[in-house]
């Protein structure tokens, strides 16, 4: 009888497409595209996220790709389908195949692509992954205490929240983050796909 486990041992890191976007993996040399696609709003400024800067975009790439090498992380760069162009970046994070649960983060989107539907569809296609390719019984999402745009867009998605973690992680400017924590679990699944199509197909498929 299969576990599941066995979908998430060994899978190729896959390129995940949709009619606003297309989610690719992250290769070493992305951080020039990664830089000019924050630079629209210049997102690096942002207390209450990490987005990759003048000075950091390398770095930013690199612990990436560290997290691949060591199969507890995939990431991804987004692409507007349309134009092709680098928009944002995303990533699985965190992925535990004994117990069959990930987290999805380090999501982040330029400034004029925000509320356009690229979004939903970004996590739309991951959550499709995660549940029905890697057979995960729970997704989560890790949040910002401060990041009320962030905490609002998650549950716009049908994740629940569960709680506050205190000083979770220590940010760049040295602030002690409490980080709220919220998840979508496997027998949840059936209803926010149905919830997530409906929000996608009331949009114009076009644009990004």
């Amino acid at each position: 009888m299969n576990t599941g486990n066995e979908y998430l041992m060994g899978l190729a890191q896959p390129t995940l497409k949709g009619s606003l976007v297309t989610l690719r993996p992250m290769s070493d040399d992305d951080s020039p595209l990664l830089l000019e696609a924050a630079a629209d709003g210049q997102l690096w400024t942002l207390n209450v996220t990490v987005v990759p800067g003048p000075g950091t975009a390398e770095q930013y790439v690199a612990k990436a790709m560290d997290g691949k090498r060591t199969g507890t992380v995939m990431p991804f760069v987004t692409l507007n389908r349309e134009s092709g162009a680098v928009i944002g970046s995303t990533r699985f994070l965190k992925i535990d195949r004994m117990n069959r649960k990930l987290e999805i983060g380090s999501t982040w989107l330029g400034a004029s692509m925000q509320r356009t539907g690229a979004n939903t569809e970004a996590k739309y296609l991951m959550l499709t992954y995660a549940f029905e390719t890697l057979r995960c019984v729970r997704v989560q999402f890790t949040t910002d205490e401060l990041n009320e745009k962030s905490r609002a867009a998650i549950q716009r998605i049908g994740a629940k929240q569960e709680g506050i973690v205190r000083h979770e992680r220590i940010m760049p400017d040295g602030r002690k983050r409490n980080s709220v924590l919220f998840s979508i679990i496997d027998d949840e699944w059936p209803d926010v796909k149905e919830m997530l199509l409906g929000k996608l197909s009331a949009r114009p498929q076009q644009g990004g």
